[in-house]
């Protein structure tokens, strides 16, 4: 089977730009089912466009560029086609800043991952089937957040509630997990539990994860495969054992241990 085929998403030639900066230059990857893939690279590489692009969140620029994912186009000539809507449906994506909704129980922003499944109306008033209330339930549960699902989402910690937003992936039966800096708000020891989280669920549970990191060693413990990004182009993706200090100098200049957040490896 070559890569393309076994490839759940597809970028091909795409390009981004905001004003006079380019994001994306000419990218393309695959992503194979059970991948978990860590995008690296400084600030403005281009590692949250791209991500945003896969889910459709941004339009990419006209010309050859298209994305694929679940075996529908998704993108093409500058534009999102129909199928964007059902595909973003088996996509999860948490944000750097949560998304969740202070003023929810933590429970109710959970459950919100149902809506594709049971309509914004009845989710709107919350009346949650017995199903989505029991899936909400054990994906507390399974992020260790259960004990918090009758308070404000708003009054727990950045950690907690970030656990929370991988919980409403779960509930909304996600087949891929995008994580854009799922960890750069939050103390070491809570962004440890939150990759500890994405990794169980890929190796567990089979989820594809491609999760954008500003901390290399993080990528390293953490990840099999490794995309770098510079200046919106892709300078490297491959196994995360090829990065050495010669690459990661290239990614990153002579400070690359600045990007180590617990320091490189010796």
């Amino acid at each position: 089977m070559t890569l393309a085929a076994a490839a759940v998403l597809s970028v091909r030639n795409v390009s981004k730009a905001f004003g006079d900066t380019r994001a994306l230059d000419d990218v393309s990857m695959d992503v194979r089912r059970g991948d978990m893939i860590a995008l690296i690279g400084a600030s403005g590489s281009g590692k949250s466009t791209l991500l945003r692009a896969i889910a459709g969140l941004v339009a990419i620029d006209a010309g050859e560029g298209q994305i694929d994912g679940f075996d529908e186009r998704l993108q093409e000539r500058g534009r999102l086609t129909d199928k964007i809507r059902a595909a973003r449906a088996r996509m999860g994506f948490i944000f750097q800043q949560f998304n969740l909704v202070g003023r929810l129980t933590l429970f109710t922003n959970v459950a919100l991952g149902s809506l594709g499944r049971i309509g914004f109306w009845r989710g709107l008033l919350g009346l949650w089937p017995p199903e989505t209330k029991a899936a909400t339930m054990a994906a507390l549960a399974r992020v260790g957040v259960a004990q918090y699902a009758g308070q404000r989402a708003g009054t727990l910690s950045g950690g907690q509630q970030q656990r929370a937003a991988i919980a409403r992936a779960l509930v909304q039966r996600a087949k891929i997990i995008l994580a854009d800096e799922p960890v750069a708000s939050l103390d070491p020891v809570s962004a440890r539990r939150v990759m500890d989280i994405l990794r169980d669920l890929n190796r567990g549970d089979g989820l594809t994860v491609v999760v954008s990191l500003h901390q290399v060693d993080y990528a390293l413990r953490y990840c099999d495969r490794v995309i770098a990004l510079k200046a919106g182009k892709i300078v490297y993706d491959g196994a995360t054992s090829g990065l050495g200090q010669d690459r990661l100098i290239d990614i990153y200049g002579p400070q690359f241990q600045d990007a180590f957040w617990e320091g490189p490896p010796t």
